[in-house]
């Protein structure tokens, strides 16, 4: 295993427990008497002006919309690398996650689509189950220490980054406001910008990053989601390139930005997000078909989508299982794909903006996610006695 890729996963464990402990932050402020002052930070007005252009949103907006939009700069690096020399470089590599991710995403919204079939606003949401969280995946599995092969953390990696992949698909294609011409026009006008400097092999950070806040906010105004310009400024920095001290530019951001969005952005995101209140909150709230959706999709959907594909495509000889891994194991790291948490609320904020789909929403991510992750931890606490490695009977 590389370098690059333990750091990866230490980093991201570490930042999955740094992220839980955020979640349960917000979860105390918001049942607590701290809930009133918690509330009144996130709606805490912040503005920018230039002249008289001005964007001006309440603290908790500007937190999904720009620190995510780094959280994703960072999601298309890792992409970018995967892809062009990574775990995802060649077909033999790819088939098995690209699969077991595109499983974990058709099923659970298939579910989630089920379940609120009768209520149109909540159909909406049919993306929030499909979402992966992978610092909170990793971080149960840092847990269970040399229990799990290294081959299934890579490979629930690989997942993840499919999984994201498919998240900016649909974040461009689904979720979008009303679309300013001319604020595309001058996002367009950037791209092109990024593109240049690429293609002349620019190998300083400085000037890409200039032109992509000058991206962000033109994106910001003309109805995509912001976040996406941050996948667009990753894609533009090189990896062929070399500085004069023989480093890529991708490699040098991508470490740069890991620490900073695994122990900052991240963590803010969660403790800005998660916090909801259960006060007069019953278990036949959870049955409602939003919050039942999300956390049927996330919770059975995942397990059921990432470990039916994977396999499927073992017992037909499509693909093998991980080097050292068995059934049981890999459905753990299947369930644990289920723990959407952040991006599933991200993915949330963007699908219902009305404050009626608070609580049902994060009702649902929580349940949801935290039924994964404890059933995940247990298949993989427990399955080092397992050594089967042939399909089990009537899979796929």
């Amino acid at each position: 295993m590389t370098d690059r890729l333990t750091e990866f996963l230490r980093l991201e464990s570490a930042g999955g427990l740094l992220l839980a402990a955020a979640a349960i932050l917000a979860l105390i402020c918001s049942n607590s008497p701290l809930r009133q002052a918690y509330d009144d930070l996130l709606k805490i007005p912040v503005e920018m002006r230039f002249g008289s252009f001005v964007i001006a949103k309440p603290l908790l907006l500007w937190i999904n919309d720009g620190l995510m939009a780094i959280f994703f700069l960072l999601v298309g690096l890792e992409v970018k690398r995967e892809v062009l020399e990574g775990e995802l470089s060649t077909p033999a590599q790819i088939v098995l996650p690209v699969a077991a991710g595109a499983g974990g995403m058709v099923v659970p919204a298939l579910i989630y689509f089920l379940i609120c079939r009768g209520n149109a606003a909540a159909l909406n949401g049919w993306a929030i189950p499909t979402a992966t969280d992978i610092a909170f995946a990793l971080g149960i599995v840092s847990l269970l220490g040399r229990r799990v092969p290294v081959s299934l953390k890579i490979f629930l990696t690989a997942v993840a980054i499919a999984d994201d992949l498919g998240a900016i698909v649909i974040i461009a294609l689904f979720y979008t406001a009303d679309l300013s011409v001319q604020m595309l026009i001058f996002a367009v006008v950037a791209i092109a910008a990024l593109i240049i400097l690429n293609l002349l092999k620019v190998t300083r950070i400085a000037p890409y990053v200039v032109v992509g806040v000058i991206l962000w906010v033109f994106v910001l105004k003309s109805g995509v989601h912001a976040t996406l310009a941050g996948v667009a400024i990753a894609f533009a920095i090189p990896l062929k390139a070399k500085d004069g001290q023989g480093h890529a530019p991708l490699h040098l951001l991508e470490h740069g930005l890991h620490s900073w969005v695994a122990f900052a952005v991240l963590p803010i995101f969660a403790f800005a997000n998660a916090g909801v209140s259960f006060a007069g909150v019953t278990l036949a709230a959870l049955a409602e078909p939003l919050p039942l959706g999300i956390a049927a999709g996330l919770f059975v959907g995942k397990l059921v989508g990432v470990f039916g594909a994977s396999a499927a495509l073992v017992r037909f000889g499509l693909a093998r299982l991980p080097e050292g891994a068995n059934w049981p194991q890999l459905a753990g790291v299947a369930a644990l794909c289920g723990v959407g948490f952040t991006m599933s609320l991200f993915i949330g904020s963007l699908a219902f903006e009305g404050p009626e789909y608070f609580t049902p929403l994060r009702l649902g991510v929580i349940a949801g996610s935290v039924l994964s992750g404890v059933t995940g931890y247990l298949l993989l606490r427990f399955a080092s006695g397992h050594s089967s490695t042939a399909p089990p009977h009537g899979a796929g």
